[in-house]
């Protein structure tokens, strides 16, 4: 049985200039008091924060930036002083995942007054190592967001947070309905600045989730319609963009293929353990996000074989290589994109995979992984796999 969730975003613009775009939707909303949460890259490279700022005009109340990246609790306090003291009555966050996750944080605090690190704790999901969670109810924040993200992690999309307590190394989950932006803006144009490492290695963060779902015990013939297609257009255009930088439909086409990747969401496809352990590669390790699925996706397809061969098949065709080992097309691809394919190459060493392994049985993606996972041994030997 499959359930489709409607997720509570309401508008997704492409193919429009960001700051007209942003000028529509805080008409729409309403909003007189936009605070940006922007790249410090964007900032200072580029004159979009002028942009921004000309086209709101009166309504423009500041900006903060300076994230750093898996989005620690320490800079979601800071940033949030400063869009309380904006009186902030939009949050826009304009950069990379980092930014987007901080755009959500700041507004869970902003709604419970939230002045220091420990006060985040009543509100983050716990992930028990057996697989068993505990979701706290918590009231929705009031104030809205809108993404204009130029990286390709995609989490615009979800309703989830993810935020580094740097006591803990360890990157948390914070989830509610309505902690998904209100809007989102795709506009290639923006996505230019970004490093090619970067926009490159965060569009296999995108490939991972489409091969995930595809993979997934789970997967039904509406998450395969969004995965399928949007893993085409991933592979294409980040071919395009590896040949040409400046090509803008093949940007576009890598952002609507980001988009569709996270799809699964709403048809009740959960991730496998890629992101599981991505997730603590990020937190515990400070791998980039994109690189996280660059190493890791190869090796928990060697891992999962036996477990959804068939699925797999899919995914080989659908990257233009059928009847191929899809493990095999997939670090081919990573190689020809450039990006780090092996743990060695992202400066994580044998011993500490134990650490890994134990803070990945509390990700809720270890326990939903196709090939079952119950203890920190099996994690360790896909580690091994992608050494």
């Amino acid at each position: 049985m499959t359930v489709f969730t409607n997720f509570l975003q309401e508008k997704v613009y492409f193919g429009q200039p960001f700051d007209e775009a942003l000028s529509e939707e805080a008409d729409r909303l309403g909003s007189r008091r936009l605070f940006v949460l922007g790249s410090s890259t964007l900032a200072r490279n580029t004159d979009f924060m002028e942009r921004l700022e000309k086209r709101l005009g009166e309504r423009y109340a500041g900006i903060a930036t300076g994230m750093p990246a898996h989005t620690p609790r320490e800079a979601v306090i800071e940033m949030t002083r400063a869009a309380r003291e904006a009186k902030a009555d939009l949050i826009v966050t304009f950069g990379g995942g980092s930014l987007t996750d901080a755009g959500k944080m700041v507004r869970l605090a902003l709604e419970h007054g939230i002045d220091d690190v420990d006060g985040l704790d009543p509100f983050r999901t716990i992930i028990h190592e057996d697989g068993s969670s505990h979701q706290p109810d918590f009231r929705a924040p009031s104030v809205p967001q809108v993404t204009i993200p130029t990286t390709l992690s995609g989490g615009e999309f979800n309703r989830t947070a993810g935020c580094t307590d740097t006591r803990r190394h360890a990157k948390q989950l914070f989830r509610h309905a309505r902690l998904i932006p209100t809007a989102v803006i795709l506009d290639p144009e923006t996505t230019v600045p970004t490093p090619e490492w970067l926009w490159l290695s965060t569009g296999m963060r995108a490939v991972d989730h489409c091969v995930e779902t595809i993979c997934s015990h789970l997967a039904n013939w509406q998450s395969d319609g969004a995965a399928i297609n949007g893993l085409r257009l991933l592979r294409q255009g980040l071919e395009r963009c590896k040949a040409d930088p400046r090509d803008l439909e093949a940007r576009l086409m890598c952002q609507i293929g980001a988009w569709q990747s996270m799809e699964h969401n709403q048809t009740g496809v959960s991730m496998g353990a890629s992101h599981g352990i991505g997730h603590v590669l990020g937190g515990t390790c400070n791998v980039p996000h994109g690189h996280t699925s660059c190493v890791m996706l190869p090796a928990t397809l060697r891992w999962n074989l036996p477990a959804n061969e068939e699925r797999q098949k899919i995914v080989a065709e659908v990257m233009g290589h059928p009847g191929d080992s899809a493990a095999d097309v997939v670090a081919a691809f990573v190689r020809s994109l450039g990006q780090p394919g092996r743990l060695s190459e992202v400066g994580v060493t044998p011993d500490r995979f134990r650490e890994i392994a134990e803070h990945a049985m509390h990700d809720r993606y270890i326990h939903t992984n196709p090939r079952p996972i119950t203890s920190p041994e099996q994690v360790i030997e896909i580690l091994e796999l992608a050494r």
